[in-house]
Order: C-alpha cells, then structure tokens, then sequence
C-alpha cells in the first residue's frame, strides 16, 4: 500500500497568547481511572472459550447473584471482557458524567453493539471514584475492538481541594524557557504590584495572592492576561510512522549544501537567482537542474515548509523528506527544535 505524505503548517493565531494557553495551575489537574468489566450482549464477536479470564469473570459474576456455574461449563462468544479508562477532571462532584474508554482484553472480534455491565473505576490510591454502564451499540468507529462512551461513566467520589483558602498558587510552563518565565512575572506584576508573581527558574512561577481578592477571581484575571512580547518556540513535529510533518509557516533555512540518495539540495544565498537552459524553473525561488540533480533554492524567499512541498512534488518519499530535515537540523541551516514521535 502507498504511503501518503501529508504535510501540515501550523499558522501563528493573530490573538495574543494568554498566560492560560502556556500554563498550568499545579494541583489543578485531571486524574486517570482504570476499571475491568465485561461486556455482554454480543452476536458472537465475544471472547472465545481460551480466555480464561473472562470465562472466570463471567463465573464469578454469577456466583455474586447467587447462581453457582462451574467455569468449564461456560462456553459462550457472546461475552468480552474489557478493560475501562477515564479521566477525572478536577473539581468534578459526585454525579457528574465521564467519558470513558471500553477496551478489549481478549481476542474478542468486536464491542459493537453489546452492553458494558456495572463496573468499578478506581484511581491510582486503589480507592473507587467512578462507575461505568451503558450500550456500546450504534456507534461508527473502525476500531471495533475499542470504542468510547460518551457520558458512560458516573462520579461516586470527590477528590477533595482546598482552593478556596490557598493564598500561594504555582503556575508550571508546558515548556520550560527562562525568557517566558521571566516574561509572565512582569506581566502579572505589572497588573497586580511587585512580589504578585516570583519567577522560580525556566518552568515555575509562584504566586501571591492579594488578601483583597477571592482565588478563583484571582486566577481567572491571571490566567487571561495577554502576553505582549511572546513568540512561540519555532517546532517541526515529525511521526515518523504515517510520514507527517507538522511546522510553523515561517521556519527559514540558512545556506547550506546537502547531499541525500539521488538529489542534492543548496540553499543559496539571498539574491536573484537565473535559470539556466539546463534547469527547470520550480518557481518559488527554486530551481532543479535536470542534468546533475541539484536543486537550488534562494534562502531570501524559501522556508521548510516550500522544501518539503517541493520534495514532495519531485516523488521523494516521506522517508528521504524527514531524512533531509532531520539532516538540515544537524547543519544548523534550521533554528527550530525538530521533535520526532
């Protein structure tokens, strides 16, 4: 099968960005649920009889409503048994709805359209916080074997947080920079006087807040100040699996000369660029020399994401185009931090 490259820009927001898009609150935060359940009500899709866990779970299900069946007496295909994850949000109360994620745990073919039974989800203290119930039939998933339940879960247990009476918070930067950090205690300082904010090191800024003002109403004005100044770190996102490339519209590549399987790539200089009998002109500031393979680019109007545009339409594959930029970061011709996953 072909592999398709796909190649995404990611366009700078006109807004500025708000401390809330860079940060997070510490503490505030959502909790993972895990729970294990079965899955009954299925046309024969479900585990088979070599799944011994849920043969005993199906036993022991029984036996929890009186009915005794030996587990080598169970031989049905119509149950699956399954392993749940939620989320918590913080701050969520005692009967608000969760999504969660019913997953196989045996060789089941498929979830659809059976019923999850009642089942627990505890988080990582082995305490119960939620419950999980519902139909998984009706939905339009290709991954039968895992599918999510909107609202299928209910909370039981409230995680407890003292908010109301905290006068220190700490926000935490998603990414640590010492100029971001720095940047952020001068605006909240500016809005709110001198020591509001105290800018730890590059990740952590703790705050202070004035005896006039609630926590909540404190941090909802913090976290939707404008950041004047702040310019996103440039990033080149590369999965490596499907072949995509994720980067900003404006990464610029400095001269440089490059060598990958049957092409070479320069980047020139900025100045005009002529084009000679024996080249093609790709316009865009670039040129492809048809009898040696060079292709010339002009620095002064060329960014990543037109070379690898331009790879792409000469029938590189994704492979060699991740190769080249990987190899361009290597050289130094690009400044901004190249990611793979």
């Amino acid at each position: 099968m072909r592999r398709i490259f796909l190649f995404l820009c990611i366009f700078a927001s006109l807004n500025a960005t708000k401390i809330k898009d860079i940060t997070n609150v510490v503490g505030v935060r959502d909790n993972e649920l895990i729970g294990y359940g079965l899955v009954v009500g299925l046309s024969g899709s479900g585990d088979s009889s070599s799944s011994e866990f849920t043969i005993q779970s199906i036993s022991n299900m029984l036996a929890s409503m009186d009915v005794k069946v030996n587990p080598d007496d169970i031989k049905s295909k119509n149950t699956a048994a399954v392993m749940i994850t939620a989320k918590l949000p913080p701050f969520a109360r005692s009967g608000d709805k969760l999504d969660i994620v019913v997953s196989s745990l045996g060789d089941a073919k498929s979830l659809k359209g059976g019923t999850l039974l009642l089942s627990a989800l505890k988080g990582a203290d082995g305490n119960i916080y939620a419950l999980a119930q519902g139909s998984l039939s009706g939905m339009n998933t290709k991954h039968s074997t895992s599918l999510t339940l909107l609202g299928g879960g209910i909370v039981e247990r409230e995680l407890e947080y003292n908010f109301a009476n905290q006068d220190c918070f700490v926000l935490s930067l998603k990414n640590s920079s010492f100029k971001t950090s720095s940047l952020i205690e001068m605006t909240i300082n500016s809005h709110f006087g001198s020591d509001t904010a105290i800018a730890d090191d590059s990740k952590n800024i703790t705050l202070n807040k004035p005896a006039d003002i609630s926590a909540t109403t404190f941090l909802a004005q913090i976290l939707d100040l404008d950041l004047d100044g702040y310019k996103m770190e440039d990033k080149v996102v590369i999965d490596e699996k499907t072949g995509t490339i994720i980067t900003g519209v404006d990464i610029f590549v400095e001269p440089v000369l490059i060598s990958h399987g049957g092409i070479t790539i320069k980047v020139e200089p900025q100045g005009s660029m002529e084009v000679a009998e024996n080249e093609t002109d790709l316009k865009d500031g670039a040129v492809l020399d048809n009898d040696n393979n060079i292709l010339r680019i002009n620095k002064d109007k060329i960014t990543l994401a037109n070379i690898s545009r331009i790879l792409s339409k000469l029938g590189a594959s994704p492979s060699d185009v991740i190769e080249i930029i990987q190899n361009l970061k290597k050289a130094g011709a690009i400044s901004a931090k190249v990611e793979v996953i």
